[in-house]
């Protein structure tokens, strides 16, 4: 026989019906009702939620300046510390600037694009993970030398440049003792100025303006549109740290690169070697700016 001739298919005897009637031994299943899982209902009417939740462990915060460190560390195999601090400082503080202060953009997207281009495609991914680790813990808790911290942790200035920044505690104290006539001068001028011509991380101007800030915020003044600051260090890193803390606190204000006694801040500047914060291009502060300016030409 071919094998293409299909053998007869053998015709299956059907198969008997059950009986559906009442009269059958065979019984239908019941239908079981399930209690609704507690952990469906609402956190609020849920009587079991606050056992669960003691159950539960506790969420662990993440401990921003370990996590930072572990991953700048992972950069360190094929390129010195002080050349990756120094061009992950400057990525980050050109990525701040470029969005607002046009005038200095074309300079630094160049600059961006020459450092990027040293790491490989891993290593570049790695750079955007420190500056969210920055901007995390500058959230969290506002009151701090984040960067100032692990630039002393890592003995980057005490190895290159005999460096010692101010304790975060200490800056807070003296700006405590030196800050208090905060709201009259406010209420005077419309704002006040805070300055650092040797300013380093800025430890000292951010403590200034947190206690600055708890003074306005009694008399309902939002300080971001009355603080601004002015601050200098001869160090382009230390002063784009500077920079990059003041920028991610939303403070208005500028930082120049050079020195202070040599090339102090004075009118007629090139601002080749000034750093915008992004809050310094705001409405309140562009207005207030025009305003200096046409209370010049009238005089």
């Amino acid at each position: 026989m071919s094998f293409w001739k299909k053998k007869p298919k053998k015709r299956l005897k059907p198969k008997a019906k059950v009986s559906t009637s009442q009269s059958s031994p065979i019984n239908k299943p019941k239908m079981e009702t399930r209690q609704p899982d507690p952990s469906h209902i609402e956190c609020g009417k849920n009587p079991h939620y606050k056992e669960r939740q003691k159950i539960m462990p506790p969420v662990k915060r993440l401990d921003s300046k370990k996590e930072f460190m572990d991953i700048f560390n992972q950069l360190t195999y094929r390129h010195r510390r002080w050349d990756v601090w120094s061009d992950f400082v400057v990525m980050f503080a050109c990525a701040l600037s470029n969005p607002l202060d046009k005038s200095h953009f074309d300079e630094r997207e160049k600059r961006y694009l020459k450092i990027i281009k040293k790491y490989d495609k891993r290593e570049q991914q790695l750079f955007p993970d420190l500056a969210a680790h920055t901007v995390m813990a500058l959230e969290e808790n506002p009151e701090q030398d984040f960067l100032g911290d692990i630039y002393m942790r890592m003995n980057l200035g005490s190895q290159t440049r005999g460096q010692f920044f101010t304790p975060y505690s200490i800056s807070r104290l003296m700006a405590e003792m030196t800050v208090d006539d905060v709201v009259s001068r406010v209420e005077q001028d419309g704002y006040i100025t805070i300055g650092d011509s040797c300013c380093g991380g800025g430890s000292t101007l951010i403590a200034g303006i947190h206690a600055a800030r708890e003074r306005l915020e009694r008399v309902n003044l939002n300080y971001q549109n009355h603080i601004l600051v002015a601050a200098q260090d001869v160090d382009e890193t230390v002063a784009l740290m500077c920079y990059i803390q003041l920028s991610l606190l939303g403070v208005a204000g500028y930082i120049k690169i050079g020195n202070t006694f040599t090339e102090p801040i004075a009118q007629g500047d090139s601002m080749e070697n000034y750093w915008f914060t992004p809050m310094y291009f705001s409405d309140v502060w562009t207005t207030r700016r025009m305003l200096k300016k046409m209370e010049a030409l009238l005089q």
